[in-house]
């Protein structure tokens, strides 16, 4: 089915019967499919693949249609040089922004920026300098970090001072371009060295730059440390970015525990105006699943 086929249809499927076209049309009012969200939510590829195509720039002008205005896509890196220039052409054509793509290979479980090792920086500084390049074809601002795992033979402040030392040294390279590392603290192992939010915001505070601050992924911190808006508003001056995805399930909002609706409008009421990373799974498949996606967001953006 076409992009444009889908928004304009007189029915609709949803929770796996088709609705008539005046229940449609209910749903297509309700959904308000379409209008741009108050947030600035961010999907990624292949959610909207079972309507708009395997192509990521026909997805992108589908999300488009559907109301969203900024994209992530973490693998950009590795796409060709060609697809990077469609993607960053189609984004500025249709005056959406870029989200977060990680940054390659630096930071993982077998170069960590813990153990203040000069192999181990260097693949760092070597993939901040490549994203640069990435980041110009499509006007991205904002690059993921996650600084690798625990070096446990040494004390935890030298491993931190080790991490302070790097990004120091790749904030010095990303700040002549306007390019912010966002430190993700995790969840999904405990062999992680950056975990909490007053952590992040501790090391960010000691890099001392514009270039560094904290990617807050609600879905991990609700895992880690909950509270979510008191610690947020704690450490807010060093968060530059939010992503989000429901817990347990790392679904879309109202899939699970977290009330997304009460955490968004507080982030509105706070004057946040950066992206919202879609960065969770989908609760059901195919196009039905596409439908329930658009209606969660819908609902937790109505405040």
């Amino acid at each position: 089915m076409k992009r444009s086929d889908f928004i304009k249809s007189g029915a609709a499927l949803i929770g796996g019967t088709v609705l008539s076209s005046n229940e449609a049309m209910a749903e297509k009012k309700d959904n308000k499919k379409g209008e741009t969200f108050k947030l600035d939510y961010a999907p990624h590829q292949g959610m909207f693949a079972a309507t708009a195509g395997k192509n990521f720039v026909d997805e992108i002008k589908y999300m488009y249609d559907l109301g969203f205005r900024s994209i992530e896509d973490n693998g950009m890196t590795e796409r060709s040089v060609d697809e990077q220039t469609k993607i960053g052409e189609t984004l500025a054509k249709l005056g959406m922004r870029m989200g977060v793509f990680v940054v390659p290979k630096g930071g993982n479980g077998a170069n960590t920026l813990a153990a203040g090792k000069k192999e181990h920086i260097d693949i760092f500084l070597k993939g901040c300098k490549d994203s640069i390049e990435v980041a110009k074809r499509v006007n991205a601002k904002w690059i993921t970090v996650v600084p690798g795992d625990y070096q446990r033979n040494l004390p935890l402040g030298v491993q931190t001072a080790h991490v302070i030392d790097a990004l120091k040294r790749g904030a010095e390279l990303l700040e002549p371009h306007g390019i912010t590392m966002v430190l993700e603290p995790l969840s999904d192992t405990p062999d992680l060295f950056l975990r909490y939010t007053d952590q992040t915001y501790q090391i960010c505070k000691a890099v001392g730059s514009t270039s560094c601050k904290i990617l807050y992924d609600a879905y991990h911190q609700q895992k880690n440390e909950g509270n979510l808006i008191s610690l947020m508003d704690l450490c807010w001056s060093e968060i530059g970015y939010i992503q989000v995805g429901d817990n347990p399930g790392r679904k879309e909002p109202t899939t699970g525990e977290i009330n997304y609706k009460n955490v968004f409008k507080w982030l509105k009421e706070k004057g946040y105006s950066g992206i919202v990373g879609m960065e969770h799974g989908m609760s059901k498949s195919g196009v039905e699943g596409e439908a329930a996606l658009v209606t969660a967001y819908r609902e937790v953006d109505n405040f």
